[in-house]
């Protein structure tokens, strides 16, 4: 008997599937045997869109109809109604409104409040974020050296402010800046420097908002920015110091180029952040002294759930849209890229 002979007389072992395989097979059949049903992705995508729709869509959408329109009061008549047969549906109207036209966009024009409220924002941007970002670059470049040790303790304390309680940090600073009893003027007395008015004195006051902003928001910077320091090429510095580039050339030349994008990003939140400043100023000085640190989100919160002005305040709320909007095409057309 040959070799070939004894190997085709050998028994053929057959495949036993596991009883995973079973299962799968077993699902796999019955999903075969059930017809089609269109449209079932869009059934599992419905809450989703339900829930954008009811809680960011409807009240943009709302606002802005509102701001046409001045407030009279809670709402009592039915805009729909279905009768199901066995019960009777009504919509019932959200508010009693009284239709104004562009009254509350022209009243933006002639409301002093506003333009305190804009220009206490603006101070406060045109101070905070460049200290902000100076400071948190600085960092970055300071923990991205290589002689520096413990760089992750180092980056750990630095974010923390940013997990910090808004009310517990807010309460912490207006302790801390009180202009009798606060640890910051008892400090200063030491040295011979007189009480300083932090919480009373318009300017004071507005800078007491920076310290407790740049505070917060630093530590969260320097790590965007750490992030983008961490990805320029080393070759480029090395190709510099062939050159004979000195330090400064070489953060000026290399270093800026390569980190724009990340700057951009930066600045832009930043500039958003500021103009959706609240609860700061809400909590530390309360908007004084002399609405000298009201900003337009508390003007807005004012005008809405004190004065219940609703109609004005969401005619508020999108001249504070449009502001950010421009402000932020203005940064990125100056800081995007090139295009040569």
């Amino acid at each position: 008997m040959t070799a070939d002979s004894s190997t085709s007389d050998a028994p053929r072992r057959t495949y036993e599937p596991s009883a995973a395989d079973r299962l799968r097979y077993a699902r796999q059949g019955v999903r075969d045997a059930l017809p089609a049903v269109p449209g079932v992705p869009y059934l599992f995508l419905a809450p989703f869109f339900v829930l954008f729709g009811v809680f960011l869509a409807f009240p943009v959408v709302y606002t802005l109809y509102l701001s046409f329109f001045e407030y009279q009061g809670v709402g009592d008549g039915t805009i729909l109604w279905f009768d199901l047969g066995f019960t009777v549906v009504e919509i019932k109207s959200l508010a009693s409104l009284e239709f104004v036209g562009l009254s509350n966009y022209a009243r933006l024009f002639t409301d002093e409040l506003f333009h305190q409220a804009l220009f206490n924002t603006v101070f406060i941007l045109l101070v905070q974020v460049p200290l902000m970002i100076g400071l948190a670059l600085a960092l970055a470049l300071a923990l991205n050296a290589s002689f520096v040790r413990f760089k992750g303790v180092l980056r750990t304390t630095l974010a923390l402010p940013v997990s910090a309680n808004l009310v517990a940090y807010s309460t912490v600073f207006l302790l801390l800046l009180n202009e009798q009893l606060g640890v910051v003027n008892y400090a200063l007395a030491r040295v011979g420097v007189g009480p300083i008015p932090w919480l009373t004195e318009p300017f004071w006051a507005r800078m007491t908002i920076v310290g407790a902003v740049t505070w917060r928001w630093v530590g969260y910077n320097m790590i965007i920015l750490l992030a983008g320091l961490q990805n320029v090429p080393r070759q480029l510095y090395e190709a510099a110091e062939i050159d004979g580039a000195t330090r400064w050339q070489k953060f000026r030349y290399v270093t800026l180029p390569q980190l724009r994008p990340v700057l951009l990003f930066v600045v832009v939140l930043s500039t958003i952040g500021t103009f959706k400043l609240f609860a700061e100023p809400y909590i530390i000085t309360g908007g004084g002294p002399s609405n000298a640190t009201l900003t337009i989100v508390q003007y807005v919160y004012r005008e809405a759930f004190v004065n219940f002005n609703l109609g004005y305040a969401s005619a508020l709320t999108y001249a504070l849209v449009v502001v950010v909007g421009a402000l932020s095409i203005i940064q990125i057309r100056i800081g995007g890229e090139d295009d040569a």
